[in-house]
């Protein structure tokens, strides 16, 4: 591609309007899923250096916003809660009766917030294929559980995914029914909710929240889908309570990485997705056994690393990725813990 063809760079402003979009909100949810950006174009070091200045730097700019972008790849996990969730659907379809669900649990940074999200979007798509050109359909929605909710704060969620206005003059009952007739009119067949572990069955509140979600799912004929870290052992499936999940629910349990074939492949498509000048394919694939290390085999913290010395590659002109710049980039607590643990324990005698 020569700097001619160079394609225009998406204004300041556009961008700063996609990162108000939230998943959280029917337009971020619909923005999510027509929002399939193509890789952003990369240039020789000849038709680079060719570009002035300011297209250098808007250069820069789109390739700094692609590897920004969580890189979502179809793990074998992701693969398997795709299928699963739309099985889950088609089987509800008619059901009349209590409809089952599906529990995606596991440790931070195993990719399940990533999975429920190619859930809906999977399942969103299908749904436009099938109905084209119907806009008055909301075929799957997105909330998250807040910190100590209340049953009003998970029905406001509802609510404010809708866009329908929450008034403190409102009682929870008024905004219940305008979010079930509203998912009914839309014919809503998939709800997501996500942060499940912020439900403790052993206080008032977290019951109260519990009894809501299954008051939704009473009235709302559609698939739930919950996912929080490490549900299984949060007392979730404890109780009178924890037993009507435990009945309704299929668990899916997430999990680091295994060191193996699947995770250089992970690594492979990661590098594939590269856009750096200098960056020689094949560095990323040699360093899997380490990058497992590193990383404590955790897709989050794996992406994490990996886009981040991207970004620095691109700001200090070396435009490429080595081992030395994905070291430079702190990951979270519980990859750095794990990483921590296996290096004490491969010194040991």
């Amino acid at each position: 591609m020569t700097a001619s063809e160079q394609p225009t760079s998406r204004s300041l402003a556009e961008r700063d309007t996609e990162r108000q979009l939230q998943l959280t909100t029917l337009e971020g949810w619909r923005d999510f899923v027509t929002d399939a950006p193509p890789p952003s174009a990369l240039l020789t070091e000849q038709e680079y250096q060719a570009l002035s200045a300011t297209e250098r730097v808007l250069d820069d700019e789109d390739r700094i916003d692609y590897h920004a972008r969580t890189l979502v790849v179809a793990t074998p996990t992701i693969r398997h809660i795709v299928t699963c969730g739309r099985r889950q659907v088609l089987m509800n379809r008619h059901e009349r009766g209590a409809r089952r669900g599906l529990l995606v649990s596991g440790p931070a940074g195993t990719g399940k917030s990533i999975a429920i999200t190619q859930l809906g979007l999977s399942h969103e798509l299908a749904d436009r294929a099938r109905h084209p050109g119907v806009t008055d359909r909301i075929p799957a929605i997105y909330v998250t559980v807040p910190p100590a909710a209340t049953a009003r704060m998970i029905a406001a969620e509802f609510a404010r995914f809708l866009g329908l206005p929450v008034r403190a003059r409102l009682n929870m009952t008024d905004i219940i029914e305008a979010v079930v007739g509203v998912l009914i009119d839309a014919r809503c067949s998939l709800i997501l909710v996500d942060e499940v572990h912020n439900i403790s069955l052993t206080t008032r509140n977290g019951a109260e929240v519990s009894d809501t979600l299954k008051y939704f799912s009473e009235r709302i004929p559609a698939t739930f889908v919950y996912a929080g870290l490490d549900l299984d052992n949060k007392g979730l499936l404890e109780g009178t309570r924890g037993a009507q999940i435990a009945g309704r629910f299929t668990l899916i349990p997430t999990a680091p990485f295994p060191q193996g074939p699947e995770w250089n492949r992970l690594v492979a498509t990661l590098e594939d997705t590269l856009r750096l000048r200098r960056h020689r394919r094949g560095t990323l694939r040699k360093l899997d056994g380490w990058l497992h290390t590193h990383t404590g085999g955790m897709i989050g913290a794996l992406s994490h690393a990996v886009r981040g010395a991207a970004i620095d590659a691109i700001l200090t002109n070396t435009e490429k990725i080595t081992k030395a710049g994905i070291e430079a980039v702190p990951l979270d607590f519980a990859a750095e813990s794990d990483r921590r643990a296996k290096l004490i324990k491969a010194k040991r005698p």
